[in-house]
């Protein structure tokens, strides 16, 4: 049965041919362009450039996910995807924070209308979101007190709110407590410290640094539980699974960032001519062979990854929970999509020679930033394993999934 629609009072059955999304394309294009041409010196400052994070924040890239009744766009996953890897094509850095804005959107569905409100209510407010529970809630009247330390808050330094994870412990009347509970506290970055620790070998600009809070309070209305799923009668988008759109959303850029690599490897082999060669790099059999396979490897890595998205939402557009099948596919595709492009990557970087050694070359920069993007929780080897663990029918733990 199809779903006539969710809390925001609008159908959520959007049609199979995606045609109302144009604009949103032709804008991660303009965006993928520019990010191209500032990527060096976003690296520099180890945070997207202004003039760049302006353009995203004009054209709605950071907060696609936001549901209607909150005044966002109610994006369909594959076209949320789609423009993270086009930006990511321009450039990794910020088609990442492209990809983690858009997935820190979709809470906005997982808040109550005032938290929705106060969160993305303003068309200019950009969140991310670091959901590992790594900090510690207190319950007070009114909402929780947080102090603790995140990693790894990508797109922080152009960010309003960080959706921050930690353990809160209910207590009872009598002092007893149900034990532990991971949540979700939407904090405006203005209450945070933010520690400069993002000093790595690749994904430089996306400004991913340590955030501290000290006794932050946090009202109800902006906590939330991931864990426990989307709320009652929530649209088709946030039934998709949560933690899949996050682990596609970091093959999206990785994706992007392989596509790009392969653009300047064709844009160099027509010009450059290797030490001792008439031929330039193109009119090698070594260059033809390993970019033709290369293609090959990427084009299918992407048509999976995209099935398995489309599968999950076609499956999400229904009444009952994405069964478990279809979460390991998404999650499968994911990692092998973002090792693919990393080897893809690998292999143009090769290919450029000592060309690509050189900080002017954006060979460098993509080899960097691929192979600092599968150092990821979501798309890292033991994803192979839980996969693994599903088609042999051992016992597997999919709830994260």
């Amino acid at each position: 049965m199809r779903d006539a629609g969710g809390p925001d009072g609008a159908a959520d059955d959007v049609p199979d041919v995606l045609d109302g999304f144009g604009e949103l394309r032709r804008a991660a294009a303009r965006c993928s362009d520019l990010a191209a041409s500032v990527a060096g010196a976003g690296e520099k400052r180890r945070a997207l450039d202004d003039a760049l994070v302006r353009e995203l924040v004009a054209n709605g890239l950071l907060r696609t996910g936001v549901c209607r009744s909150a005044g966002g766009p109610q994006t369909p996953p594959s076209v949320m995807l789609e423009a993270a890897e086009t930006v990511a094509r321009g450039d990794a850095s910020a088609g990442w924070c492209v990809a983690i804005a858009m997935t820190s959107s979709l809470l906005s569905a997982y808040l109550s209308a005032e938290g929705a409100d106060e969160v993305f209510g303003d068309p200019r407010s950009t969140a991310v979101g670091v959901w590992a529970p790594t900090a510690r809630a207190r319950a007070v009247g009114g909402g929780v007190v947080v102090s603790g330390r995140w990693t790894f808050c990508s797109g922080v330094p152009h960010a309003d709110w960080l959706f921050a994870g930690c353990m809160a412990a209910d207590a009872d009347a009598d002092g007893a407590g149900s034990g532990p509970r991971p949540l979700v506290v939407a904090v405006p970055v203005a209450e945070l410290e933010i520690l400069d620790t993002w000093h790595t070998v690749g994904m430089r600009a996306t400004g991913s640094h340590d955030c501290v809070a000290e006794e932050v309070f946090v009202p109800e209305h902006r906590v939330v539980s991931v864990v426990d799923g989307p709320p009652a009668g929530a649209g088709a988008l946030y039934r998709f699974p949560l933690l899949g759109f996050f682990a596609a959303s970091v093959a999206a850029a990785a994706l992007g960032n392989a596509r790009g690599a392969v653009d300047d490897l064709r844009a160099l082999a027509t010009v450059k001519k290797p030490l001792g060669s008439a031929r330039t790099l193109a009119e090698r059999s070594r260059t033809q062979d390993t970019l033709a396979r290369a293609e090959a490897s990427l084009q299918a890595a992407r048509l999976l990854f995209r099935q398995a998205v489309d599968d999950a939402w076609r499956a999400a557009r229904d009444e009952a929970p994405v069964e478990d099948e279809l979460r390991v596919r998404l999650r499968l595709a994911a990692a092998h999509a973002a090792r693919t492009a990393a080897d893809v990557t690998t292999a143009m970087y090769e290919l450029g020679g000592t060309s690509a050694v050189y900080e002017t070359s954006p060979l460098q920069r993509r080899f960097r930033d691929a192979h600092t993007m599968t150092a990821h929780v979501q798309i890292r080897q033991p994803m192979y394993e839980v996969t693994g663990r599903y088609l042999l029918g051992l016992p597997t733990e999919t709830a994260l999934l």
